[in-house]
């Protein structure tokens, strides 16, 4: 896998190249721009003829200066402009880190998502940094992070390794939240998961389409090919310098194999979210944030 080494020295020579390139990369692109990434899918184990329009917020890391809260509200009332039919949220909500002026607290940024809209609601999971951000969570090994409460307080749904049926009539589909790859750190770049798969689709009740949501991509080789539709992650943030389909640094076992975008493998599909904030530092080059939206049944791009 590739080093946060690599990514350091590759920004490091970015800067260098100019400043105009420098504050591109560390302002304009992280802090400014906002970019739909679109995707039509027709999955072999969605049913045809059933659209569904589905808005991703990946990565959101709310922080001063820049993810504010306007900025937040921006990206809630740009998602609400593409009348999704449903809106899932695939975890780490607050910012952290040296370059973070501020971090701000998870019930304000869920206070600014509660005004996300969609007939099939809004379903969040828990990313790694919502786990790292609990102490007593990561002490006793156990439990869930305070960030799963805080969004429930809010009304948002939070999915952990449990399945919820959602849909009109006859319709109906499963959306499944696995737990966080990377919940507990083991010290070293070694890291212990709260997923359970076999618990989360588990839940699943009858033979309608799933839609399975994780916060790390990882989990895809496991995805059984026979029962989910479509595997939704984020983490990654497209490596946050993506130059010609190539991340120079990926936090996945895979390296760029699930960096980013639409993925194939053995007939089942992956999404990897862009994400729409930073995490190490505060830049990005050839992925800007993005608001995922994914139409299943309406045919392919």
């Amino acid at each position: 896998m590739t080093t946060r080494r690599a990514l350091l020295t590759t920004l490091g020579g970015l800067t260098l190249a100019g400043g105009a390139g420098g504050l591109y990369g560390f302002w304009i692109e992280p802090a400014s721009r906002l970019a739909v990434a679109e995707y039509r899918l027709n999955p072999p184990n969605w049913p045809a003829r059933r659209p569904l329009t589905i808005a991703a917020l990946a990565d959101i890391h709310a922080s001063e200066p820049h993810m504010p809260l306007r900025r937040v509200a921006e990206i809630v009332a740009a998602t609400n402009a593409l009348r999704p039919d449903l809106v899932v949220l695939l975890g780490d909500y607050r910012g952290y880190g040296r370059y973070v002026r501020h971090g701000i607290p998870v019930a304000e940024t869920a206070a600014v998502l509660r005004g996300l809209r969609a007939p099939h609601g809004v379903h969040a999971i828990l990313g790694n940094h919502d786990w790292w951000d609990d102490p007593q969570v990561q002490r006793l090994r156990r439990g869930v992070p305070r960030t799963a409460h805080v969004l429930a307080e809010a009304g948002i749904s939070v999915l952990h390794n449990a399945a919820v049926k959602t849909g009109f009539r006859d319709q109906g589909f499963w959306l499944a939240g696995s737990g966080s790859l990377w919940a507990f750190s083991q010290g070293r770049g070694h890291f212990l998961g709260a997923n359970d798969l076999s618990r989360t689709l588990g839940a699943v009740q009858d033979r309608d389409p799933v839609i399975l949501l994780c916060h790390e991509p990882d989990i895809f080789p496991d995805v059984p090919a026979d029962r989910v539709a479509l595997t939704l992650c984020g983490h990654t943030h497209g490596g946050q310098l993506r130059v010609a389909g190539f991340s120079a640094y990926v936090p996945s076992a895979f390296g760029n194999r699930y960096a980013y975008g639409h993925v194939v493998e053995a007939g089942k599909h992956l999404v990897v979210s862009g994400g729409l904030g930073t995490s190490i530092l505060p830049v990005r080059v050839g992925v800007p944030p993005e608001i995922t939206l994914v139409r299943l049944g309406y045919g392919a791009a």
